[in-house]
């Protein structure tokens, strides 16, 4: 998704490379463009039918607008750079909150804070009584729970809950998720990401259900449905939902593990392994779309008429609008983060522009009052826009603090709603090594929680929460409970006793070490990497497992990752190994499912199956046909207490290069 105020060489690399006209965007301009056969996709109905009343308000509202304040509708920008007063004189289309971003630049702001500011941006753009201005609506990256504000619910990475295998609870999620982002005002998620990842080498693997397009597909419109509410029911787009919007089209998952990157896959492969999500989506009434960084055979998304246009638009009916990604349409050829009539041109109905959004709204009405812009597909592109206004109520709903559940603290957090984020985490977990059932473990045993990752909201939570990389302190985290913490609490009511201890050394002679390792935080580019090697050159916590293994310690591994990784090492050194993915501030999800009730009964057996082949080795393995070996677990393995779980030991050294 998007990319955050604070500019990366990265960024700055791919962003000089597009305006040079060099690397795939730049190659994509001087040879053929990639050819797509729209006749060749399916042809889908509109989630909604005609609404001659609607289509007439729309036509009324387009009226009234000049030049430039169409031209503006096109444009949003991050609140990190512009201010109610602003709107007053420039009377853009949409703000957002990035990563980074937040009330008085405070990544602590008080929910409250949230929902001033919400209302003074909509007043500010609401314009006085008889004004054809449109008030402006606020996106977020609530990606996994509304997970910009401390305190508010947080699920489980997509990852883990492509594990669970469970359309019910991610509709849940999504209803919970839309329920607390209209606590704090703001009416649009840019979730969900719909990518069918198939190199996990790439940093946004978390954020992809699962390599299987049929779980994706199913997910897709359950959460779609569950953050909007169902199509044609009377709680579509009501006040206790918000828009959806299903990202990144398209493609991005076949990037070959490289943050936007090159999907050289063949049209077939685009449209049956990335389309299905997205058709998904659409049939549950997704009223935004999110275009992709990613290219496909050398051509940058943003740009790409054939796909945006004539298969999104025409073949799939979408009549909503589709948004730009951070800064996405400068890295079109010739363009720049404040002038790019090549998108709009394309398709793109709305232009994320953080911090250059004044220039490129004036830009945008020079283009369309001479022509390079078509004032046809000016209006269109704000006809798109009023439409997803005025069907989500955002002109007749009124301030944002008026609205019927917004300042209702006691919903964010919910208890209830946290029960829901711990089930997830439970139906997250993959069990993929249990010699001699070593799990489920009695309570009243002597426990040693060991590992640095034991006690870390943020190890165990991952990118995009409070801050875009995730790497907020313990204290940040009202209601959370570390992976620790949920242990302890299981082992005290069972009677027994637990010692913390990161480096693994204790004061007690332990029955059994629980050891939670794995990756640091990060989120998007940040977290692409060369190989699927864990860790590679610093493995102090496979030295903490044969410590403790050589001391005669039963060992149970719990492994925080956004991704499955070559571990073979770590699965020889332990008896028991748990893929706990990037489960959340729900701590005590892992402790029910590990450790038994104190009557010696299972309280919740593993369910979780893998959503991604794991690799034998540090190179991917081969999915979809794409050249690699044969995963050591395959898509769909996962291990219930009853299985047999012997595991063959595992040659430890990475294989060479192919």
């Amino acid at each position: 998704m998007e990319q955050r105020p604070v500019r990366t060489a990265g960024y700055c690399a791919a962003l000089v490379l597009g305006l040079l006209g060099t690397g795939p965007a730049g190659a994509a301009a001087a040879d053929a463009a990639p050819v797509i056969h729209p006749q060749q996709w399916p042809r889908l109905r509109a989630a909604l039918p005609p609404d001659g009343a609607l289509e007439a308000r729309v036509t009324a509202l387009l009226a009234g607008l000049s030049l430039e304040e169409k031209a503006a509708q096109l444009v949003q920008a991050d609140i990190g750079s512009i201010t109610p007063e602003d709107l007053r004189v420039h009377p853009l289309g949409s703000i957002l909150n990035g990563g980074n971003s937040s009330p008085r630049d405070d990544k602590l702001a008080a929910p409250g804070e949230w929902l001033a500011l919400a209302d003074r941006f909509y007043d500010a753009s609401s314009g006085t009584a008889g004004s054809p201005r449109v008030p402006v609506i606020w996106g977020t990256d609530a990606v996994h729970g509304h997970n910009n504000i401390p305190g508010a619910t947080i699920f489980p990475h997509n990852i883990g809950l492509g594990a669970a295998r469970d359309p019910d609870l991610i509709r849940r999620i999504g209803e919970i998720t839309a329920l607390e982002v209209r606590v704090t005002g703001l009416d649009w998620a840019f979730s969900p990401t719909v990518a069918v990842a198939r190199d996990a080498r790439w940093g946004r693997t978390y954020e992809s259900y699962s390599e299987d397009p049929a779980v994706v597909r199913a997910y897709a419109a359950a959460m779609v449905e569950g953050l909007q509410g169902a199509p044609g029911s009377p709680n579509f787009l009501d006040a206790a939902h918000v828009l959806a919007t299903p990202k990144h089209f398209l493609g991005d998952g076949g990037t070959q593990g490289k943050d936007q990157g090159d999907n050289p896959a063949g049209e077939k492969e685009l449209r049956e392994i990335d389309s299905p999500g997205y058709q998904a989506a659409l049939g549950a009434g997704a009223q935004t779309v999110m275009a992709s960084y990613s290219s496909w055979q050398g051509l940058k998304m943003h740009g790409n008429r054939e796909l945006l246009t004539e298969v999104l638009k025409g073949r799939f009916a979408f009549d909503g609008f589709v948004i730009g990604d951070w800064n996405g349409h400068a890295q079109l050829p010739g363009c720049t983060p404040v002038s790019c009539a090549a998108a709009v041109n394309a398709g793109l109905d709305m232009l994320m522009a953080p911090d250059g959004w004044k220039e490129l709204a004036a830009n945008l009405a020079t283009q369309a009052g001479s022509g390079e812009i078509p004032l046809s597909r000016l209006d269109d592109a704000v006809r798109r826009v009023l439409r997803v206004k005025l069907r989500a109520h955002l002109l007749s709903e009124g301030r944002p603090s008026a609205r019927r559940y917004a300042g209702r603290w006691e919903l964010l957090g919910a208890p209830a709603h946290r029960a829901v984020a711990r089930q997830a985490v439970r139906e997250s977990l993959v069990l993929l090594k249990n010699q001699n059932h070593l799990l489920p473990l009695s309570p009243k045993l002597r426990v040693l929680v060991a590992g640095d990752a034991a006690d870390s909201i943020a190890r165990q939570s991952g990118g995009w929460t409070i801050n875009w990389q995730g790497t907020e302190p313990n204290q940040d985290f009202p209601h959370a409970q570390t992976l620790y913490a949920g242990i302890a609490q299981r082992v005290k009511e069972g009677g027994g006793s637990t010692e913390l201890s990161a480096d693994g050394q204790f004061h007690t002679r332990p029955d059994v070490a629980v050891v939670v390792f794995g990756e640091s935080p990060y989120a998007e580019f940040e977290g692409d990497v060369k190989t699927l090697e864990y860790s590679p050159g610093d493995k102090h916590d496979l030295a903490l497992i044969r410590r403790l293994r050589a001391q005669d310690v039963p060992v149970v591994a719990v492994f925080l990752s956004g991704r499955p990784l070559w571990v073979n090492a770590e699965l020889n050194a332990a008896d028991s190994f748990v893929a706990a993915w990037l489960p959340g501030p729900e701590g005590g999800g892992v402790a029910d499912v590990l450790f038994r009730r104190p009557d010696g009964t299972v309280r919740f057996d593993f369910r979780g199956r893998l959503p991604f082949s794991w690799p034998r080795d540090v190179h991917p393995p081969g999915v979809d046909g794409r050249p690699g070996d044969a995963p050591l677990f395959a898509l769909g393995y996962g291990l219930k207490y009853s299985d047999d779980g012997y595991l063959r030991r595992l040659p430890e050294e990475p294989a060479a290069s192919p």
